[in-house]
């Protein structure tokens, strides 16, 4: 058996809101006692005391969770300054919540804590993780994506993919919040192991169109990007955007080896005199790289396309529950379009799968089926669960 129920409100009121949520999963729920969640929120509601309601409902649920740059559900869609709670019950599979404290100084140490957490209170060998943690924890201090991802693969072993994104906080970038059972933390790395009779796939898609010739990064020193091909990096991109300086409109597709896969780093801030971008993640010296350009149909339309890789993967006959991470620049540079992502999702489902989700400040996921995992920006993530 595999139950999956959603929750959803756009109530600006934190009592109110969790109140409509639990109601509307208890419904559902049919009396079926729900062993695992996942909680999606908006920055301004109060935490605790959602955190509290919860658990007076559902007493020791593994529970994990984290504020965000908007909510998906299939109750409501897409929607911002709300509350979305996905619950999840079996007896023939194992959902296992762990955390890690300290994920900006020590995250490899912060991966192993949640993953030990999870596991040792599991009695079947993980199949695949969820993991929401931090990414701002104070004003202009971050979390690395890539170090977090890291800490996960040594502790789960390389063959384990990981799904999930990092919290957001409304494009605010001063804090994000992440959830544990009652616990509401600042710099933390929640987990949600999946283990037994679980089928699952994934697919990612972005939009974005390289273009011009395949380059190689030639100096490059973790986020920062000195040169490509002996050239400045701004100079490299003056040759696609001419006057216009690098924005999250012309991200770099990284290859992936010789590979024709990609996964995209978004320009942030640069520096005239030296010629230097720093990127929202790591862009690794060696590299092949190109320019993209954006066409926001195509953006759109990457949602289909994450979810026809997904279903394509698919082992099983049927899912019987999807969770969606979509970057949260792709929301900005959408605007009122936005909500199209889900609805191109919806229309490919039936009414009665659950669907939850959110909108991050960065997304992990394999690059493709059975491949090893990545942290992504700008990117759509479909991951379809079930038993069938």
């Amino acid at each position: 058996m595999f139950k999956v129920v959603v929750g959803h409100s756009e109530d600006p009121e934190s009592q109110d809101a969790i109140l409509e949520v639990l109601e509307q999963c208890s419904q559902d729920l049919a009396g079926v006692i729900p062993q695992a969640g996942m909680l999606f929120a908006a920055i301004d509601f109060d935490h605790a005391l959602i955190l509290k309601e919860i658990d007076q409902v559902f007493p020791g649920i593994d529970l994990i969770g984290c504020t965000t740059d908007g909510e998906i559900s299939s109750k409501l869609g897409f929607q911002q300054d709300s509350l979305t709670l996905m619950l999840f019950c079996s007896d023939t599979i194992e959902i296992r919540a762990g955390i890690g404290y300290g994920a900006k100084d020590n995250p490899l140490a912060a991966a192993h804590q949640a993953v030990q957490q999870a596991t040792q209170k599991s009695t079947h060998t993980a199949s695949m993780c969820i993991s929401i943690p931090a990414s701002y924890i104070a004003d202009g201090s971050t979390t690395n994506g890539e170090l977090i991802l890291k800490g996960l693969k040594l502790a789960l072993g390389s063959q384990v993919p990981i799904l999930g994104g990092t919290a957001g906080d409304q494009f605010r970038f001063k804090k994000t919040y992440q959830f544990f059972g009652n616990e509401v933390l600042t710099d933390s790395l929640p987990v949600l192991i999946f283990s037994g009779d679980i089928q699952f796939s994934y697919g990612i898609a972005c939009g974005w169109q390289p273009i011009g010739h395949k380059s190689i990064v030639t100096k490059a020193e973790g986020t920062v990007l000195y040169e490509i091909d002996g050239k400045s990096a701004l100079e490299f991109y003056a040759r696609y955007l001419g006057d216009r300086p690098p924005t999250a409109e012309n991200p770099l597709a990284v290859y992936e080896g010789d590979s024709d896969r990609y996964y995209m780093r978004v320009p942030n801030t640069f520096d005239l005199e030296i010629g230097s971008i720093n990127f929202l993640g790591d862009v690794p010296e060696q590299a092949i790289v190109q320019v993209t350009d954006i066409s926001r149909d195509e953006v759109v339309a990457a949602a289909e396309v994450s979810l026809k890789n997904a279903l394509k993967n698919y082992p099983g006959t049927e899912p019987e529950a999807v969770l969606l991470f979509s970057c949260c620049c792709r929301r900005w540079l959408l605007g009122t379009r936005a909500k199209e992502e889900y609805q191109l999702v919806k229309n490919l489902l039936s009414e009665e799968v659950p669907v939850g989700g959110f909108y991050t400040y960065g997304e992990f996921a394999p690059l493709e089926h059975q491949g090893s995992t990545y942290y992504h920006q700008e990117t759509f993530v479909t991951l379809l669960l079930g038993t069938k």
